[in-house]
């Protein structure tokens, strides 16, 4: 698929209009507080939990340690995690793919107790538990 000259310019004008509103100009790894430090053109430092972030939460401190910045100060990428992360997201605060965002959720959801949930449980429990799926011709 070839690109026109006009989709290229557009593409170049978002970018540029991206880059104003803030683009890195170093990151790091902070071992001590488990988080990336990510210093703006803005003079804004931008900070988040690794553990957070899609490609990042279950990553070695070595490897979270090296981090570069792409050259426009867009993207950042850790070379030995095969992971990117887009910073005009990151300063909407969405630190992965609406997908895997959507599957942290559901995860922390399912994850919360309150006393309804727990009595919901118990009584579902005394019935014989969850059903089982039956065959579906």
């Amino acid at each position: 698929m070839a690109i026109t000259e006009t989709q290229f310019e557009r593409a170049r004008e978002r970018a540029r209009e991206e880059r104003e509103a803030g683009h890195a100009l170093s990151a790091r790894y902070d071992r001590r507080r488990r988080r990336v430090v990510v210093q703006l053109s803005t003079g804004i430092e931008l900070t988040f939990p690794a553990a957070l972030a899609e490609g990042l939460a279950d990553a070695p401190p070595d490897d979270l340690a090296e981090i570069e910045v792409s050259p426009s100060g867009l993207g950042l990428h850790w070379p030995r995690l095969d992971a990117d992360l887009y910073v005009p997201a990151l300063l909407r605060g969405v630190l992965g793919s609406r997908s895997w965002m959507a599957a942290q959720m559901g995860a922390a959801g399912g994850k919360s107790r309150s006393p309804a949930k727990t009595a919901a449980a118990r009584e579902n429990g005394r019935k014989g538990g969850r059903p089982r799926r039956t065959a579906r011709i």
